[in-house]
């Protein structure tokens, strides 16, 4: 069983870095330091922080006693890890054979245009939203669909989607 490391404290991030590595710490701990459970680790820390940034990654490799690279690749290999930071609502699209037969592509471009996102662009500045295609939810039946938060609303338009993240945006008080 792999021990918590202790916190660590730099000039550069000092406080704040303390209390991420002590919330990892208290993950790790969750777990007893099993490096078999490598990816439960990681899927609660990426829910605590909405990605897994490299500093964590490295931290948690030390502190399993598995090297970096091992962790990365684990980080890398599996679609449901983000290394870059993610908006407070994750919207994925479907965009499989039954949901682009069904239109998705028109929901993806009004959920783009609603949270004003360019071509290229994930997450917005705000860090509000952010927008993936995904090759399939496994929800053919409601296509074409859409998961908010690991929400699903099936059947969706152009026009259903954009209702929903009006009141998500007044929710937030980001009405647009």
């Amino acid at each position: 069983m792999a021990k918590a490391l202790p916190i660590a404290q730099t000039e550069d991030h000092g406080v704040e870095q303390e209390r991420q590595f002590a919330r990892v710490n208290e993950i790790i701990a969750e777990y007893k330091g099993e490096k078999s459970a490598l990816i439960p680790i990681l899927q609660k820390v990426q829910e605590e922080y909405r990605y897994l940034p490299e500093e964590i990654l490295t931290y948690v490799a030390t502190a399993l006693g598995i090297s970096p690279a091992t962790v990365y690749g684990v980080a890398t290999f599996y679609a449901q890890f983000s290394l870059d930071p993610m908006g407070k609502y994750v919207i994925r699209v479907c965009d499989g054979t039954a949901c682009h037969v069904r239109r998705s592509q028109a929901v993806l471009d009004a959920i783009r245009k609603k949270v004003g996102l360019a071509n290229g662009e994930r997450t917005t500045k705000d860090m509000g939203f952010t927008v993936e295609t995904v090759s399939c939810l496994g929800a053919c039946g409601l296509a074409p669909v859409v998961t908010i938060n690991d929400e699903v609303y099936g059947k969706m338009t152009p026009e259903a989607i954009t209702e929903i993240l009006d009141t998500l945006q007044k929710r937030e008080g980001d009405a647009v």
